[in-house]
């Protein structure tokens, strides 16, 4: 059954209104809420970047039945994995077990402040993959001391560990990625439907014996608005950066890098990528892609911080009503 998501996007609003709308999220009946990870917004149009593990503690205990992701977290640079280990179990606890640890290999647009240069997406993965064992070993309550060949952990142990194993998802988009990656992590989270990229996670899950694939998560950015326009305009300043892809959007370092290369995007462009204005069929239409490549869990993005009210008051249930009934009579 393919679950549908609400996405607390942390670049585009503070921390309290982040917090009031994953309430709200939940009231109109999303099955679950994924959290950004950013020091820095994409585009300074966006103008927001509070601690995104500040902002799941009190979403934690502000609600009651949505599942919870980090949506991702790198825990290689800004963070040490043992930092991360604790973060999640206590979003864990906060939660009542309702919390997915979202991991990736990051971007330079955040992890670039720590002065530390910008490894190859090669380095990056191997140390995504020591920085997983840690943090697995770490889950266990007991005490973990490891020297590998990027973090050191010295008798660390996590003093307050759920009781509930706390899953991990792993942020990928290319082969590299699955065959050092695919067996250490629960769940796929994928930027695009690409069955390629999901038949190559379940088999090499399955070449290693691993019992079922996890969830299959994805993303999708919306811009619902009662005027069509208006949703394009702000789509255009607010998401042109989507288009990079993400072979260029790991690499550039700053907002205003973002702003040079995304200069051309035009609006017809913006709106030709993401489902704009108030006709719920093209955001069904895109929804649809991902679960014929086999996404079980897709989370909606919707496109400006002040719009989030309008948008869960008035499109959500139809949507979310529309959504389940599935592709064949979603209309």
């Amino acid at each position: 059954m393919t679950r549908f998501g609400y996405t607390l996007m942390t670049e585009q609003s503070g921390p309290g209104q982040l917090v009031r709308d994953a309430v709200a999220a939940e009231r109109v009946g999303f099955d679950f809420a994924v959290c950004s990870d950013h020091f820095t917004p994409w585009l300074s149009a966006q103008g927001h970047a509070p601690n995104a593990w500040a902002v799941l503690g009190a979403v934690a205990y502000a609600t009651e039945r949505m599942q919870l992701y980090s949506y991702v977290t790198c825990p290689t640079m800004r963070y040490h994995p043992a930092v991360v280990a604790q973060q999640a179990a206590t979003v864990q606890l906060l939660s009542g077990g309702r919390f997915t640890l979202g991991v990736g290999s990051g971007e330079n647009l955040n992890e670039h402040i720590i002065g530390a240069g910008w490894p190859t997406i090669t380095r990056r993965q191997d140390m995504l993959r020591e920085a997983i064992e840690i943090i697995r070993a770490l889950f266990s309550g007991e005490p973990v001391s490891m020297r590998g060949d990027h973090f050191r952990v010295e008798m660390a142990k996590l003093w307050d560990c759920p009781d509930q194993p706390i899953g991990i998802g792993v942020a990928l988009s290319g082969r590299y990625g699955i065959d050092t990656l695919a067996t250490l992590a629960d769940h796929l989270i994928a930027v695009a439907p690409d069955p390629g990229l999901v038949h190559a996670w379940h088999s090499a899950r399955q070449a290693a014996g691993l019992a079922g694939g996890g969830r299959i998560v994805g993303q999708l950015p919306v811009c619902w608005d009662t005027d069509r326009q208006a949703a394009i305009a702000r789509a255009h300043d607010q998401f042109r950066w989507f288009a990079g892809g993400w072979q260029v959007n790991a690499e550039l370092p700053t907002p205003a890098g973002f702003a040079a290369a995304t200069r051309y995007v035009r609006p017809e462009d913006v709106a030709a990528a993401i489902p704009c204005g108030p006709d719920l069929d093209p955001i069904i239409d895109a929804v649809d892609g991902y679960r014929r490549a086999g996404f079980t869990d897709i989370a909606l993005i919707q496109i400006g911080g002040r719009h989030q009210d309008s948008f869960l008051a008035e499109a959500a249930e139809p949507l979310l009503a529309a959504l389940r009934r599935g592709p064949a009579d979603g209309r």
